[in-house]
């Protein structure tokens, strides 16, 4: 991997292939790069493929930062400027496609095309929420019980990737497992789950900062049509439920929709590398 300085810290990253097009593959919670090692060489052939480790995450720094979402989005920013990534099209899932599509609508002159799966295109209420993980995340967003969670038993790596994605191999398991030795280490895992803007029916969303990010993303969805915008569904859904599925195809312009398999789970790059890689070279070529 290559490494990059990146507001005083540094991001390290996977860029193979060339081109004037630039794809830039963003992970989630609690993965990196890694999850994208079957995508890259299916496109880097048609153009240069990047793909960061967030900051605090896989081999980036863990700078002393509070790593929210204004966080993650300012390194990104920082990130794609040092590698020269002028106007990318951005792949994303997880968080990734939540900074994918922010970063999008701050730059909206420089984005060629956006495609997300399994990712907040929206706020959300508690009852939105995918009914099996409502638990989960209610006590990830409880002080004292989130730290024991994912800082003291490393809930995200050895407990959630298992159970959204059973297939996971171990060697893959312990790439995602070894940047997170410690309590100390695993600080990025915990702040995602309490980033999610969130709320009870007919209340405020919180964090409300991440709710307005959002909320800005959405009206650039709904008023550029000459970006395309492709959303990937699969089975069985968690963020990309059938009615988030109807949301976007209602409320966002340019949109294209296309399924990527069934047996799929939450995070997709694991369970579905050739669909994705397909679906991104299909967008490649409308945008060609």
């Amino acid at each position: 991997m290559d490494t990059v300085e990146v507001l005083g810290s540094h991001m390290a990253y996977v860029d193979e292939g060339d081109g004037d097009t630039a794809v830039v593959l963003l992970h989630g919670n609690p993965t990196s790069s890694h999850i994208w090692r079957e995508v890259v060489p299916r496109l880097s052939g048609r153009a240069r493929v990047i793909a960061p480790d967030l900051i605090g995450m896989g081999a980036s720094g863990k700078p002393d930062i509070e790593y929210a979402f204004a966080d993650h989005a300012a390194h990104l920013e920082a990130f794609l400027d040092a590698v020269g990534a002028d106007r990318p099209v951005l792949v994303g899932y997880d968080w990734g496609g939540s900074l994918a599509l922010d970063w999008a609508a701050r730059h909206p002159d420089r984005v060629r095309g956006v495609a997300v799966m399994e990712t907040f295109l929206r706020p959300m209420t508690w009852a939105e929420y995918p009914a099996g993980a409502v638990a989960f995340f209610r006590a990830l967003r409880t002080p004292g019980e989130g730290e024991r969670m994912a800082l003291e038993e490393n809930w995200f790596i050895e407990t959630a990737l298992r159970a959204t994605n059973g297939a996971i191999a171990d060697e893959d398991l312990a790439v995602y497992r070894e940047p997170y030795p410690d309590p100390a280490s695993r600080r990025p895992l915990l702040a995602w789950p309490r980033q999610i803007p969130l709320a009870e029916e007919g209340g405020a969303f919180e964090p409300a900062a991440v709710a307005e990010r959002f909320d800005a993303y959405g009206a650039w969805m709904a008023s550029t049509p000459e970006v395309p915008k492709l959303l990937l569904t699969a089975g069985p859904h968690a963020l990309g439920s059938p009615a988030m599925t109807a949301w976007a195809r209602a409320h966002v312009a340019g949109l294209e929709v296309a399924g990527i398999g069934e047996d799929v789970g939450h995070h997709a790059p694991e369970d579905a590398p050739g669909p994705i890689a397909e679906a991104v070279a299909g967008l490649l070529d409308r945008l060609a």
